[in-house]
C-alpha cells in the first residue's frame, strides 16, 4: 500500500496485488504475536469524550437536512421560488464552505490540538446559522450557509481523529459509530424541527436558530474534554499524553498505551507531511483508497436522497412528511446496527455487504420509475428501495470509511490524509447537491437511479480489492502491520 521511508518503517515494494493480501496476513499475525498483557479498559472513561466530540456529527447531519423541508418556505420569503438553481445553491453552497473547511482540517488539527479544532468549528456554524435566520435576502442566506459550511467541513474529519485515537482498540468501532448515529439524530432532528413550517409563517428562522445551541455546547464542553494523546505525543509533551491515557482507559493501562505509542511514533516529524507526499508520494496508494472510498460513498447517491427527499417523495405521490420519518427511522436503526456488528464482522464486511445492498436498492427505485410498473407498484418501489438504500447505506457506507481510514493512515499523516480524502467527500458531495434536480429532469429517474446502482457496484467490487480488516486491533499494531520494520 505505502511506498517508501519514514523515520523508521519502510514499505515493502508493491509488486503485484498481492501486496494486499500481505497486508492482511500480516495483521492477522498480530492476533497471534503481539500479548497486550492487559485486560480491556473500561469503556466507560472514554465514552464521555466521544460523546461530546459526537455533538459536531449532531451538526453535520442537522445542517445537512435543514433546508430539505423548509426549502419551499424560503424561496417564497426571500424571493427566489422556482427558480432551481437558486435553490440547488443554497444547498450546495453549504458544501462549498466544507470544502475549504476541510481542507484546512488537517493542518488545523495538527497545529492546535483537536480540542480546540472542535471549537474552532463550532464558532462559523453559530456564526452562519444566526446569519442565515435574520437575512432577508437571498445573499444574507448564502453567505450564512457558507460560513455554516466551513465548520461543517472541519467537523467530521476532526470528529473521526478524535474517536479514534481517544477509544479503546476493543470498542474502537463500536464508538466509531456513534458519529453515524449523531449524524442520523441531527437529520431526524431537522427534519422534525422544519413540521410546522408550512403552518408557521417564517418557521424557517427557528429551524436555523435551533442549531445554535448544540453549536454552543461543543465549543463549551470541549473544555473539559481529553486531548488526543497522539497529538500531545507528538509536541513533546509526553508527561501530558500520560495523563490524558489515564483519563481515558484507566492508570493501569497508561503506561503500556504510551509504550506502544512509542513504538510507531516519535514527534519529531509531524511537520515534515507535505501535500505533495499524500498526492504521489509515498503514501499516495492509501491516500487513493481513502479518496475513492469517499467518492463512491457519494457517487451512491446518498446525500440526493437525504437533500431532496421531499421532492422525490412529492412526484411519487407519498406526503413528504411520512416518507421522511421514515427515512430518519431507518437511517437510525441502520446505524445502531452498525454499533453492534462493527467489532463483531468487522469494517471489510460491513461496507461489501453495504454497497451490495445499496445496489440493489437503486435497482429497485429505477424499477419503480419505469412504466413497465403500476402507478401503485410505482409507490411501493420507491418507497420501498428508498428506505432500503438508507437502511443498507448506515449498515456500512455511512460509518465505516469515516472510522477505516483513520485507522489505516500513519500517525505521522493522519490528519493531513484525512483532510485530503474528506475533500474529495466534499467536492462530489457538492456537485450532487447542485446538480441532482436537473440531471433528474434531464435524464428521469430511472437513468439516474441505474447510474447511482452502477457506482454502487463499483465500490463493493473497490471493497473486495482494496480494503484491510481492522477489528479490534490498536492503532500501532495497525501501522506495524501495514509498515513492517526491514
Amino acid at each position: 500500500m505505502w511506498v517508501g521511508h519514514s523515520s523508521m518503517y519502510k514499505r515493502t515494494p508493491s509488486r503485484d496485488n498481492s501486496n494486499m493480501e500481505d497486508m492482511e496476513e500480516n495483521s492477522d499475525l498480530l492476533d497471534i504475536g503481539l500479548d497486550k498483557g492487559t485486560s480491556n479498559p473500561s469503556l466507560m472513561l472514554s465514552l464521555p469524550h466521544v460523546l461530546v466530540a459526537t455533538i459536531s456529527s449532531f451538526l453535520f447531519g442537522y445542517h445537512l437536512g435543514v433546508v430539505n423541508e423548509p426549502l419551499e418556505s424560503i424561496s417564497v420569503d426571500l424571493g427566489f421560488r422556482g427558480n432551481t438553481l437558486a435553490e440547488g445553491l443554497v444547498v450546495s453552497i453549504c458544501l462549498g464552505g466544507a470544502l475549504i473547511g476541510c481542507l484546512l482540517s488537517g493542518w488545523i488539527a495538527d497545529g492546535v490540538g483537536r480540542r480546540r479544532a472542535f471549537q474552532l468549528c463550532a464558532l462559523p456554524m453559530i456564526i452562519g446559522a444566526s446569519m442565515s435566520a435574520a437575512t432577508n435576502n437571498l445573499f444574507g442566506m448564502l453567505v450564512g450557509r457558507l460560513f455554516v459550511g466551513t465548520g461543517l467541513g472541519l467537523g467530521p474529519p476532526v470528529a473521526s481523529l478524535y474517536v479514534t485515537e481517544v477509544s479503546p482498540a476493543f470498542v474502537r468501532g463500536t464508538f466509531g459509530a456513534f458519529i453515524q448515529i449523531a449524524t442520523c439524530l441531527g437529520l431526524m432532528g431537522a427534519l422534525f424541527i422544519g413540521i410546522p413550517v408550512k403552518e408557521i409563517s417564517g418557521w424557517w428562522r427557528v429551524c436555523f436558530w435551533v442549531s445554535t445551541i448544540p453549536a454552543a455546547i461543543l465549543a463549551a464542553a470541549m473544555v473539559f474534554c481529553a486531548e488526543s494523546p497522539h497529538w500531545l505525543y507528538k509536541q513533546g509533551r509526553t508527561a501530558e499524553a500520560e495523563a490524558e491515557f489515564e483519563r481515558l482507559l484507566g492508570v493501569s493501562e497508561a503506561k503500556f498505551a504510551m509504550s506502544e505509542l512509542s513504538k510507531v511514533d516519535r514527534g519529531d516529524d509531524t511537520d515534515t507531511v507535505k501535500l505533495s507526499e499524500l498526492l504521489h508520494g509515498r503514501h499516495s496508494k492509501v491516500v487513493f483508497i481513502g479518496s475513492t472510498l469517499f467518492a463512491l460513498q457519494q457517487l451512491s447517491g446518498i446525500n440526493a436522497v437525504f437533500y431532496f427527499s421531499s421532492t422525490v417523495f412529492k412526484s411519487a405521490g407519498v406526503p413528504s412528511d411520512i416518507a421522511n420519518v421514515c427515512i430518519g427511522i431507518a437511517n437510525l436503526a441502520g446505524s445502531i446496527v452498525s454499533m453492534g456488528l462493527m467489532d463483531k464482522l468487522g469494517r471489510k464486511v460491513l461496507l461489501f455487504w453495504s454497497f451490495f445492498g445499496m445496489a440493489i436498492a437503486m435497482i429497485l427505485q429505477a424499477t419503480g420509475a419505469t412504466s413497465l410498473v403500476s402507478n401503485v407498484g410505482a409507490q411501493y418501489f420507491s418507497v420501498g428501495g428508498m428506505l432500503l438504500f438508507v437502511l443498507t447505506f448506515a449498515l456500512g457506507a455511512g460509518p465505516v470509511p469515516g472510522l477505516l481510514l483513520p485507522e489505516i493512515f500513519p500517525s505521522r499523516i493522519r490528519a493531513k490524509a484525512m483532510a485530503v480524502c474528506m475533500s474529495v467527500h466534499w467536492v462530489i458531495n457538492f456537485f450532487v447537491g447542485l446538480l441532482f434536480l436537473r440531471l433528474l429532469e434531464k435524464l428521469g429517474p430511472q437513468l439516474l437511479y441505474s447510474m447511482f446502482a452502477t457506482f454502487c457496484i463499483m465500490a463493493v467490487t473497490f471493497v473486495k480489492r482494496n480494503v484491510v480488516e481492522t477489528k479490534g486491533k490498536s492503532l500501532h499494531e495497525i501501522e506495524i502491520a501495514l509498515l513492517p520494520q526491514d
